[in-house]
């Protein structure tokens, strides 16, 4: 078994954000599976499924982006899960828009949802699918960047981008992180990668 948890805020006025990215791969996937994340638990909407032939429990965490650990550790202790069976799926500044990338564990890197779940949790050892958002052009990362929409020359490479991620949460599922590493975690051509990102940066 595993839970999967979507990061974002809860409400219709976050829906289209940058930030509540984890929030869509989540609702994409189970809606691919007939299962919507309508129940209501532990702060959080979630479903019960089968995807790639697992038992899993989705879950969109319905406390704000920053309060979003308490209702993961109530999931985990719930579930008697080990923390490297929960897979969080959240938004990443450090990551050019449309990339995808697998870790086994990491830093929170200033998220302050990962943050929330690590200091939650006690550790920092569960996997994450990160999805790019990227960075203002020319400007730090600021709050207003991060929940705002994505312009409409984005949304198209946003919109692919959540395809893949959902698609990448049934090949974690089915075939484990090694092999969703191996294809997902693909720089792009030489050139294009966006600011921000580097080798340093792969655990983050």
């Amino acid at each position: 078994m595993w839970l999967v948890v979507g990061l974002g805020n809860p409400g219709p006025e976050h829906a289209a954000s940058r930030h509540n990215v984890g929030f869509r791969v989540l609702e994409k996937a189970a809606a691919a599976a007939g299962v919507p994340c309508r129940r209501r638990r532990f702060d959080s909407l979630y479903a019960a499924a089968t995807l790639a032939g697992v038992p899993v429990t989705l879950v969109l965490p319905q406390a704000y982006m920053n309060l979003s650990g308490d209702p993961v550790r109530a999931w985990v202790e719930h579930l008697g899960l080990p923390t490297e069976r929960v897979l969080v799926v959240h938004d990443d500044i450090d990551l050019p828009l449309g990339r995808v990338r697998v870790i086994r564990e990491g830093g929170h890197a200033g998220h302050k949802g990962v943050r929330a779940i690590q200091e939650a949790l006690g550790t920092a050892a569960f996997p994450r699918l990160r999805l790019g958002v990227g960075r203002p052009p020319g400007k730090p990362e600021t709050p207003e960047f991060v929940l705002g929409a994505f312009g409409p020359e984005e949304a198209g490479v946003a919109e692919d981008m959540i395809a893949r991620a959902a698609e990448g949460v049934l090949l974690i599922l089915g075939e484990g992180l090694t092999a969703a590493m191996n294809r997902l975690n693909v720089r792009p051509p030489s050139g294009t990668a966006g600011a921000g990102e580097g080798e340093g940066q792969e655990g983050r």
